[in-house]
């Protein structure tokens, strides 16, 4: 059974993908730095779940270590590195552009440099929807054109593709690059609207609204989106021939092993029927504060998710609200309300 090195095992999205690989049989090793961008204790509690499993170790340092992530990447000798860890959050971005800087450009380099050494199988690495920027032709396909991105987050996001494709086109190393959308569901961060507005709601706080509701998202339940990635492990793009030789539709490079997909539910969610489908799901009427749109964020984002399709014949399709009631239920658990 295959090898997998994740990053960013004690975060939201790479506990949920290492979950589901341990679940199918694979040899798991995490790499997370549980920084405290936000609540550690929830990211403890998600490595203690997955260390109940013999399959799972991990090792706690931050990306930027580089002799730290070339000794655990030998010692672990993976198959395939699927690199999530990042700094995240689009607004965080604005107030400390420094630590994007330094985790998502200079540890992003770092887990490049681990698997061109040990010429893996396959690297897998986030990127995110953020990188469309100014973009309006919607739903979001991969092949078009993604320069006008609006925050450092994004632009850091952008820099990682590039990389990515010059290490792909010099050492012939096969990279996949995929494009969440709005990624929410049990377990999910502190940080991101879903969390915020359940726990406001059930606080009797006021919930926050931006651009006065007027906003769409491609809201994506975080198992679908582990179960594509999980899922494209095996699209191992192959460089081509010639140009010629590319599908229409596919954002293979015509000139490395190296591929974007984006990975979402291909609906757009106007966010008051989001907001609608949370009070439903906790039978309570938010408070509800209007406000102008945010510096960097964007109106609307759509995935045009047929290329994840076309590879894995696996398409996201959790209905909001069954993905809402799901969150509500751990949130509830979780934390006693």
């Amino acid at each position: 059974m295959k090898r997998i090195l994740i990053t960013g095992t004690a975060g939201f999205i790479g506990f949920h993908l290492a979950k589901l690989l341990l679940d199918e049989g694979f040899v798991v090793h995490g790499i997370d730095a549980i920084t405290d961008y936000y609540d550690v204790t929830l990211k403890r509690r998600r490595h203690q779940m997955l260390l109940q499993s013999p399959g799972f170790t991990a090792t706690e340092c931050w990306l930027e270590e580089a002799d730290r992530i070339g000794e655990v990447a030998r010692k672990f000798a993976p198959d395939v590195i699927v690199h999530l860890a990042a700094q995240a959050g689009v607004r965080y971005s604005l107030e400390n552009p420094r630590a994007y800087l330094d985790s998502n450009i200079i540890g992003t380099f770092n887990i490049m440099e681990a698997a061109r050494e040990l010429g893996v199988e396959h690297l897998l690495m986030a990127s995110t929807s953020s990188v469309y920027g100014a973009n309006e032709d919607m739903p979001f396909s991969e092949t078009e054109k993604a320069d006008t991105q609006l925050t450092f987050y994004a632009a850091t996001k952008k820099a990682n593709e590039a990389m990515a494709h010059s290490y792909a086109h010099l050492w012939n190393l096969p990279t996949t690059m995929f494009r969440f959308f709005t990624v929410y569901g049990p377990w999910g961060r502190p940080d991101l609207a879903l969390f915020k507005f359940v726990d406001a709601m059930l606080d009797g706080r006021p919930i926050d609204i931006y651009n006065h509701g007027d906003m769409y998202r491609d809201f994506t339940y975080v198992e679908d989106l582990v179960r594509g990635i999980c899922l494209l492990i095996d699209a191992v793009p192959v460089r081509p021939e010639s140009a010629d030789d590319i599908e229409a539709g596919d954002s293979l490079s015509p000139v490395a092993p190296y591929r974007i997909v984006n990975i979402g539910n291909s609906e757009k969610v106007r966010l008051l029927d989001f907001i609608e489908a949370i009070e439903e799901a906790l039978g309570i009427e938010a408070k509800r504060n209007y406000m102008d749109m945010q510096t960097g964020d964007v109106p609307a984002t759509w995935a045009d998710a047929s290329l994840l399709k076309n590879l894995t014949g696996y398409q996201p399709q959790t209905d909001v609200r069954d993905g809402i009631d799901q969150f509500v239920a751990w949130f509830r658990d979780y934390y006693g309300k």
